[in-house]
């Protein structure tokens, strides 16, 4: 089998609206999700589908672009079983854009799975979970606003909830303790920073006075190169650190671990490359007694399939995860849904990601301007 054709589809597709207006937090507003649709044609028939999920700088059209101008001639007339050889081929092509080398990489596990006969988490190692428990993310609004959200997606089943904070101390202390009043103690409670602190000491400050609504994990207070300052807080206080936007691979992983800046990591595909280099920064990880989760750009159905197959397949999966990209969008392209229900995420039944595309929504999802 090899590899005929390459398509990449720079997309729009619409997001929920939170509390009546746009969703927002410190990395911004979202109406839309640009990402990118990725077709692997081989001669043997077999078409692979993978996914461009990128909420950063390099987005849908630009990272198609990259794919159609250095990585999809880089795989063309390749043996797909071939993956983590093209992983290699691909990173010696182009330095950065991991969620374009992720969107190829994850329709390579497709072709593979299908070509197999047998789900694509078989192919990272097989099932140690039936299912994955999700997280899910409180978006800036009033502290009141915030708490009746929380509330609501506890009901849905949800049993962790994230809030976003990093706008000021008031707000974001006063959200952290109306969302703790309106969820219980029962409910699992954690603070993503996204970069939005100036300073350690800030951090450190904040953080302390949140500690009295029980936090069970703090991610991503400073921007993602600063690991000796994380480290700094993570010493001086007792909640838990996660970071995220700090690990864009195994590399990375490494210097968290190296640095101390870490008790937790968010591992994403895209932020990754794809699934491989993911399943390496969970083993990493493991081997250094730091547990993992899995976290969300968001990405539409077929990301974060790829992210549930990778969850119910990895040992060192701790914390409850975001894989369930797909619930913060208005609509999905996907022919079936994923069933995602009561908090938990289940991998789709079926050959490779056990998913397929709605072609009337990706046509009318496609950047036409491109």
């Amino acid at each position: 089998m090899i590899i005929k054709k390459i398509t990449a589809i720079p997309v729009l597709g619409p997001r929920k609206q939170v509390y009546g207006r746009v969703y927002e937090s410190g990395l911004g507003a979202a109406v839309m999700s640009e990402h990118g649709i990725i077709l692997i044609e081989t001669d043997s028939g077999i078409v692979g589908i993978g996914e461009i999920s990128s909420i950063f700088k390099r987005r849908g059209k630009l990272l198609c672009r990259e794919v159609d101008e250095i990585l999809a001639p880089t795989l063309i007339g390749e043996d797909p079983f071939r993956i983590a050889y093209l992983v290699r081929k691909m990173e010696s092509a182009l330095d950065g854009s991991e969620p374009a080398k992720a969107g190829l990489e994850m329709a390579l596990f497709d072709i593979v799975g299908k070509a197999l006969n047998t789900p694509v988490y078989n192919l990272l190692g097989g099932m140690v979970r039936e299912r994955i428990a999700l997280s899910y993310s409180i978006p800036f609004g009033t502290p009141e606003e915030m708490a009746a959200f929380g509330a609501e997606k506890v009901r849905e089943g949800h049993r962790t909830v994230k809030v976003k904070v990093g706008r000021d101390r008031t707000s974001d202390v006063s959200a952290v303790k109306e969302v703790r009043n309106a969820i219980g103690l029962d409910v699992k409670l954690r603070i993503d920073a996204n970069m939005g602190w100036r300073t350690a000491k800030e951090a450190i400050s904040i953080i302390h006075e949140m500690e009295k609504y029980n936090p069970e994990i703090v991610e991503q207070p400073l921007p993602p190169r600063e690991l000796d300052a994380i480290a700094e807080i993570r010493r001086a206080v007792t909640v838990p650190i996660m970071v995220d936007e700090s690990v864009w691979g195994p590399r990375d992983a490494m210097e968290v671990i190296r640095r101390g800046a870490a008790d937790v990591v968010n591992v994403y595909v895209s932020e990754s490359g794809g699934l491989l280099n993911a399943s390496r920064i969970f083993s990493t990880c493991e081997l250094a007694g730091i547990p993992c989760m899995i976290g969300s750009m968001p990405e539409f159905g077929i990301g974060t399939a790829a992210h549930i197959h990778l969850g119910v397949a990895m040992t060192n999966l701790g914390p409850d995860s975001d894989a369930c990209g797909v619930l913060y969008h208005a609509e999905d392209l996907l022919t079936e849904p994923l069933k995602i229900e009561r908090g938990f995420s289940y991998p789709p039944v079926g050959p490779g990601l056990g998913v397929s595309i709605n072609p009337q929504t990706l046509e009318r999802w496609r950047i036409k301007d491109r």
